[in-house]
Order: structure tokens, then sequence, then C-alpha cells
């Protein structure tokens, strides 16, 4: 018999197919490119009112700021008629930027602003950055300045009283050196609070020779401190409406921290000293 013989099929290559309109890349490319001119048309046709709607919506947000701005300087005004002859003064700090120290003279165009208290450090190992400017330019400027420390609840306090004292050179005129308070600890009692702050306090007199000033707000001040520190002054920091007059133990009242000051960008804190320019000195350094 003859034997069949097997031929083997040539394996025949497929060309490959060209991109279409149909292909899965190109075709999502297409969609994508579509909306994305679409959109555009859209907004072009729609300008006019998407300009008024987002203006509209940008001016209800100015208007709300400028509404609290002006029942802020409504009070202020109030509070500063009320405290004729008082003397009046500021606190800053590096969020106030670059201070024009020659421009910095009157609230309102009406109250000449007298001293100015500046921070200078905060915790144990931070200085403010812009202390020593602020601190020349305050002098250059003839206010009366003083300097305070943020104190930090849950670090050293010897450590935070050291710093300040490293930082801070008082002169002949400055105000007392100030403790400024605000927060409770988180891994310590009131008890140990109120031990650092005596002992901030007690080296920090023992360094410059006077008994410094605490810093605090009114709710903080009738709750921690005010019996157990009864022997200090107070400066206290209270905002609110009802409040309108400063209180006979308090020596300094931040009675607001959005006025406009002349060389000063933004809002800044403005405070009442429980007495008038004379009675201010009084207490400076001597």
């Amino acid at each position: 018999m003859r034997k069949q013989t097997v031929r083997r099929k040539t394996a025949v290559r497929k060309p490959k197919k060209k991109a279409t309109v149909f292909s899965g890349k190109f075709l999502r490319y297409s969609i994508v490119t579509f909306f994305i001119v679409l959109l555009v048309a859209v907004g072009l046709h729609y300008r006019n009112g998407l300009a008024y709607y987002f203006g509209f919506k940008s001016d209800k947000i100015i208007r709300a700021e400028r509404d609290a701005k002006r029942i802020s300087d409504v009070r202020n005004f109030q509070v500063l008629e009320k405290h004729e002859g008082k003397s009046i003064g500021i606190d800053v700090s590096e969020y106030q930027g670059k201070i024009n120290w020659s421009y910095v003279d009157t609230l309102e165009k009406k109250y000449p602003l007298h001293y100015v208290f500046i921070r200078a450090t905060v915790g144990k190992d931070r200085k403010d950055y812009q202390f020593k400017r602020n601190w020349l330019g305050a002098k250059e400027n003839e206010m009366i300045r003083g300097a305070y420390h943020y104190y930090r609840p849950n670090e050293n306090s010897l450590e935070q009283a050291e710093l300040f004292i490293k930082t801070v050179s008082l002169q002949k005129g400055d105000l007392p050196p100030v403790l400024d308070i605000e927060k409770l600890p988180k891994n310590q009692s009131i008890a140990n609070l109120k031990l650092g702050l005596k002992r901030w306090l007690q080296a920090v007199e023992s360094h410059y020779g006077v008994k410094p000033i605490i810093y605090t707000g009114e709710h903080y001040y009738n709750d921690f401190l005010k019996e157990e520190f009864s022997d200090y002054l107070f400066w206290i920091a209270n905002y609110n409406l009802y409040r309108e007059e400063i209180a006979e133990d308090w020596l300094f009242w931040q009675f607001t921290e959005k006025a406009s000051i002349p060389g000063i960008k933004g809002n800044v804190d403005v405070n009442i000293y429980n007495g008038d320019l004379q009675q201010l000195r009084f207490i400076t350094v001597e």
C-alpha cells in the first residue's frame, strides 16, 4: 500500500488591526475629549451667569466678614468711650508680620497708643521670630514696651523661665515681664500645673527684681488662678459683648482681637490699662 503523506500546514500570521474609532483606548480618549469640549462650550455659553453666581457667593462671604468687623468696631468705640482717660495699648507677635513701627500711633485716629506687649518666647525652646525687631521698633517709636512668654503646661517650667531670661533684657521704663497661660495640661494635674507656674514666676522675679504679671482668659482666671495667685496682678482677655468695663481687680483688659492699627496688617489685640498714662509709668521697671 502507498503511504499517505501528511503535509504540515504553514502558520499564517494575521496582519495587526489598525486602530479605529471603535478600538478601546481610542474610544475612551474620544469620549474624554468630547466631554472636555462640551464643558468648555457650556462654560463659555453661560459665562455671564456663572460669573454672577460666584460673584454673588463671594459677596455674601465678604459682606458677612464686613458685618462682623462692623459689630466689633461699634463695640470697640463703646468700650473706649467708657474708658476715657485710661491708657490704651496693643500686643503683638510674629503673627502680625513685619510691623512699620513709625506708623503705630493711634487707634481709630483718636486714641493714642501708649504701650505694647511683645511676645518673646514660647515654651522651653522657641523664640518669637519677630521679637528682636519688634522690641527695638517699639523703643524707637517711644512706646512703653513689655515682653511676654507663652507658657506650655507640659514642658519644664524652669527651662521655660531660663529661655525667657536669656532672650529678654529689660531696661528702665519697660513693663514687668508677663506669663501668658491659656492651656490646661494633658499629662499632669492642675496642682502640678500651678506648681510649675509658681516656679516660672519665682525664677523670673528673682532675675529681674520685679513681680511678673499673669495673662489669661477670664474663665481660666476665675476657675484656676484667682485665689491661689491673688498676690499677682492680672491681664485678662475677654471679648464678649456683655463685658463693657474693666473689672476693678484687673490690671489690664484685652477687650478685642479685631482692631485696625496704622503700620500693622490684619487684626490686632487692644488692651486697656486700669489707670492713666502717669499711673502706667509708675509700674514700669526702675
